[in-house]
């Protein structure tokens, strides 16, 4: 083995010196300033990133509050409107209500002078019937021809006790 051989010690040294130093420099000047900058541009672009998110989180947080703001703005008007509708929609019916009791009451009144008025008729029927009645119960029981004041009389008094 060459490497053993204590007569190429020197040269051996020598050229692992001059190519360590040769490596050295390349990777002193060329390599590590293009890693450092690889690694500055990527850092320089998280930190980018991290500030986009964070002005992001914070445009979405304004936005937040103000659709929050906008949905109770929303849910007050709403209830507003439907208090109100409510209380039209009440007024109404009272009114309909009241106007209502009001026709039939009048109606109520109106059947009643009917009926008042067809009791009437009525009864009116029954005095002059019970009078035909009564003429001729009396004229076939007595034989004579009943005194018409009289009759009427009776009559008017008969009916008033059934009342």
């Amino acid at each position: 083995m060459p490497q053993l051989d204590f007569s190429t010690y020197t040269p051996q040294i020598f050229w692992l010196v001059v190519t360590f130093i040769a490596l050295f420099l390349i990777m002193w000047k060329i390599a590590v300033p293009r890693i450092a900058n690889s690694l500055e541009a990527r850092q320089k672009r998280i930190e980018d990133f991290l500030d986009r998110a964070a002005d992001c989180k914070k445009e979405a947080e304004e936005t937040l509050a103000a659709y929050e703001a906008a949905m109770t703005e929303a849910r007050t008007q709403a209830q507003a409107m439907i208090a109100e509708a409510a209380k039209t929609i009440s007024e109404a019916a009272e009114a309909r209500e009241a106007e209502l009791t009001e026709e039939l009451n009048r109606k109520f009144a109106d059947s009643e002078a009917s009926i008042k008025e067809a009791i009437d008729g009525a009864m009116d029927n029954v005095r002059g019937i019970a009078l035909d009645v009564a003429a001729a119960a009396l004229g076939k029981l007595t034989g004579e021809a009943p005194n018409d004041k009289n009759l009427a009389k009776a009559v008017d008094q008969a009916m008033k006790v059934d009342e």
